[in-house]
């Protein structure tokens, strides 16, 4: 690497600390990127890949998806292979009840922030023509966009290599046992020594003595999800449902305990539907939140097919095979915050708990 420019160590190649290493590098450091396994396998590769400005609430939280949002559409016209596409969103009401929330919300200042619009049913079908179930109208935010998680990370590291072979190196299977001044220290005993040090574990965020502290301002979460084989038609848009009211705090403004209950099923998983195609035609599908460690170590049924029942209304057709399902945990902050930043050594930074935000 380069002599003489500032030296930096980002721990963790999920999301939080690939871009940690892009900024970095684009800052002038050199940079030693370490991960724990061969690549990333948490939720940074287990989502949907949703740049959601719609849901965010109104402040840092806002600020920061909008930020994102723009510095996805500039590495994505940079580097190809993170997936990003400007699809925007469609929310979508299957009821009276549903519908007049949305309404409501449309025509609130928290919508316009948000380049939020409330849509007819016909101008649903016309914004995306997949949407042939009986809807009620929708929600569409055009300032939504995805990524693709499974290749966004090994896509921005390759960037990273080729862009600045002599400041960047990927160190994978080096997994972080030690905390110090200016520097961590791996399994092995070596020590990686940086002006700067980000700690970007994810959910492990406590599997380091020096973070015990700071783990109750944190709690993990469990998702479920599940991928179809390709989709005969393909969507021009993400999609959520009305469920998806209740847990944003976009949506915190409106009468949205005119709602009702949910259902049992819906209830027991703190569910709601989301779903994104893939660039194969493949669906994304989910997803669920459970608090309550320790987490069940299987997947759920009922939830599965309480979100296809509720894809398929949505979509007016059957929904192709399931081919691969699977859990993931995150990590967020209990107090509501966008994310947690700790200085847990001098010049050594933990940086997690941002949950889905962007």
């Amino acid at each position: 690497m380069t002599a003489g420019a500032a030296r930096a160590v980002v721990v963790g190649a999920g999301i939080i600390g690939t871009w940690h290493a892009v900024e970095l590098v684009e800052a002038g450091f050199r940079v030693d990127h370490l991960e724990a396994d061969a690549a990333p396998t948490g939720a940074s590769v287990r989502n949907f890949g949703l740049v959601w400005v719609s849901g965010r609430r109104t402040g840092a939280e806002l600020q920061a998806a909008r930020r994102a949002r723009r510095r996805w559409e500039e590495i994505g016209a940079e580097v190809p292979g993170v997936g990003f596409r400007a699809n925007g969103s469609l929310t979508v009401a299957t009821s009276e009840a549903e519908r007049a929330v949305m309404v409501e919300y449309a025509q609130s200042t928290e919508a316009t922030e948000r380049a939020v619009a409330f849509l007819e049913p016909d101008q649903v079908r016309a914004c995306n023509p997949a949407v042939a179930g009986d809807v009620a109208g929708a929600l569409h935010c055009s300032a939504d966009g995805v990524v693709e998680p499974r290749s966004a990370p090994a896509a921005l590291r390759a960037h990273l290599a080729r862009q600045a072979p002599d400041r960047y190196c990927f160190r994978p299977r080096r997994r972080v046992s030690a905390v110090e001044a200016r520097g961590v220290r791996d399994t092995t005993g070596t020590r990686w020594a940086g002006d700067l040090v980000v700690v970007a574990t994810g959910a492990a965020y406590d599997h380091l003595p020096a973070t015990a502290a700071f783990a109750p301002l944190l709690e993990r979460v469990r998702l479920q999800m599940f991928e179809t084989a390709p989709y005969h038609r393909p969507l021009t848009t993400s999609l959520a449902d009305a469920d998806s009211l209740r847990y944003y705090p976009a949506y915190e403004t409106t009468s949205r305990g005119a709602l009702g209950e949910q259902s049992a099923v819906a209830a027991e998983h703190h569910l709601q539907l989301l779903l994104v195609q893939r660039p194969d035609g493949a669906l994304t599908v989910g997803d669920t939140h459970a608090y309550a460690e320790p987490f069940d170590f299987a997947l759920c049924e009922d939830a599965t097919e309480e979100l296809l029942a509720r894809a398929r209304r949505i979509l007016g057709a059957g929904l192709p095979p399931v081919r691969r399902r699977w859990a993931g945990v995150y990590v967020q902050c209990r107090d509501g915050g966008v994310c947690a930043r700790e200085e847990i050594a001098p010049d050594v930074w933990l940086v997690t708990g941002p949950g889905g935000r962007a």
